[in-house]
């Protein structure tokens, strides 16, 4: 039986319903489902292009690793990334040498693609492949709006959340 969850940005008031890739991702799948709700400010990717994520501390009990990977991701993916503050903890990114975001020291990337022409490469870092764990199945149209509407007028005090759907009709 196939898991849902919603995408939301709280602000905007948009929300889009993914299936879990159970078969595909099931480490990574599991780790997410058994921490929802996961929210935090959105931000637009700045180098892959038609991407809105956030940044929550890791929260798996052991991490998935890499599992169904792309660099490539589609719209309507679903993608996990793991990093450490060595990893975001440069002022390039607005974060302080030290740490990442929030003082966090192991960061969890939950990211949306809503777009076409996507490429995960980073010119500090180099490839950077992302675990597809789940598939926009109704509402990204309206979600792909909103999150152009993020990249034009500001992410400022916006939530994206990933949570269990309460839709029992999947």
């Amino acid at each position: 039986m196939s898991r849902y969850i919603t995408v939301t940005l709280e602000r905007r008031g948009v929300s889009c319903l993914a299936r879990l890739l159970d078969e595909e991702a099931p480490r990574t799948a599991g780790a997410v489902w058994d921490a929802l709700p996961l929210s935090g400010q959105v931000f637009h990717g700045k180098y892959a292009r038609n991407e809105i994520y956030n940044l929550v501390p890791a929260f798996a009990a052991k991490e998935p690793g890499k599992e169904n990977t792309t660099v490539t991701p589609i719209p309507g993916d679903l993608c996990y990334f793991a990093f450490s503050s060595d990893d975001l903890g440069n002022p390039s990114y607005g974060y302080p040498e030290d740490r990442g975001p929030g003082g966090m020291t192991e960061i969890v990337d939950l990211a949306l693609f809503y777009g076409r022409n996507n490429l995960l490469i980073n010119g500090d870092q180099g490839w950077v492949p992302g675990n597809v764990f789940g598939t926009i199945v109704d509402g990204l149209e309206e979600m792909a709006q909103a999150c152009q509407d993020v990249w034009m007028n500001g992410a400022t005090d916006e939530i994206l959340t990933f949570a269990r759907s309460h839709d029992d009709a999947q």
